[in-house]
């Protein structure tokens, strides 16, 4: 078979998208973390362990795309005067997730005080519990968790810190002054008396078969104008025809195309100051398409970062 990442001109630099890899996030505009995995359970482990290696990995037919258009942005990745990093994965240790948690959080604390913005590549979807609570000196800020599943379970076999619980945590936080679901569909874990404490700590809930009728509009008009936003988004948000990769995979899921037409709503109207890519589950992708479709919506995220410092965020 023919090289196609070759005749594309694959690079075989360690970094996503080719970018430097270095130690420190000073002199970046944003900074690429990798993170195997948080709090796994027992049950399952580091399930998404190798997410982050294989993301880059979807992104090797592009580095050495600095100067390539991308045609979701209608431009190269990233405009003139902004640079950026990959730090690397974490030195995370299923075995410890409580030290897990405090890197991750230190890290992220690292590149917002380095004046950039974290892309975290994960690894389970208990990472952005640790990336949400550093920002805590940055509050109020607003989560728009695009996900399956709404993540409200208290504790699941007496862990409260794990993947199912992400969102009520968050909620716990109180930086945290609002909170929007997107793509919610299907069954989960959840239970009934999750989803009226969610409906009740006053979440804005936007379905998938929403998406699919009407768009992303309410989702972005549920965004204030001005504020500051993190965006958590697990992989299986995406419908499995485009993202096989997770453990999870639910029909009728967002669109890669109504993905963007969110994010860049949302950055249209607000400051993205984090963003995560989490859930991908490498041993369940199909010929590499989960980890293609994850380093383009990678890519694509950071460029619409990228626009936002160059327009003055």
């Amino acid at each position: 078979m023919a090289d196609m990442a070759q005749m594309l001109g694959a690079g075989d630099a360690d970094g996503f998208l080719g970018w430097p890899v270095v130690e420190t996030a000073q002199g970046s505009g944003i900074a690429v973390i990798g993170v195997d995995c948080a709090t796994p359970y027992a049950s399952v482990g580091p399930h998404c362990a190798g997410g982050p290696a294989a993301i880059r990995d979807g992104a090797r037919t592009f580095c050495d795309g600095a100067d390539r258009m991308n045609f979701d942005l209608d431009g190269p990745v990233l405009p003139t005067g902004v640079r950026g990093v990959d730090l690397g994965d974490l030195a995370v240790d299923p075995a410890d997730p409580e030290g897990n948690r405090a890197l991750i959080q230190a890290a992220v604390a690292d590149v917002r005080a380095a004046g950039a913005v974290p892309i975290v590549l994960g690894g389970d979807d208990s990472i952005p519990i640790p990336m949400l609570a550093a920002l805590a000196p940055e509050g109020p800020i607003t989560v728009l968790q695009v996900d399956a599943h709404i993540d409200w379970r208290d504790e699941v076999d007496g862990e409260r810190w794990g993947l199912s619980s992400t969102m009520r945590r968050a909620s716990e936080m109180g930086h945290v002054e609002r909170i929007v679901q997107a793509g919610i569909r299907g069954m989960g874990s959840a239970r009934s008396g999750d989803y009226a404490d969610a409906c009740a700590w006053g979440v804005t809930f936007v379905t998938g078969r929403e998406i699919a009728r009407d768009g992303v509009a309410r989702a972005i008009e549920a965004m204030p104008k001005g504020s500051r936003v993190a965006i958590a988004f697990d992989c299986d948000a995406l419908d499995p025809s485009e993202m096989p990769a997770v453990i999870g995979r639910t029909a009728g899921g967002v669109r890669y195309s109504q993905a963007l037409d969110l994010i860049e709503g949302v950055a249209a109207k607000a400051e993205i100051v984090a963003f995560d890519l989490v859930e991908f589950m490498p041993q369940r992708d199909v010929d590499g398409i989960g980890g293609m479709t994850a380093a383009q919506l990678a890519a694509a995220v950071a460029g619409i970062i990228a626009r936002q410092r160059v327009a003055g965020h």
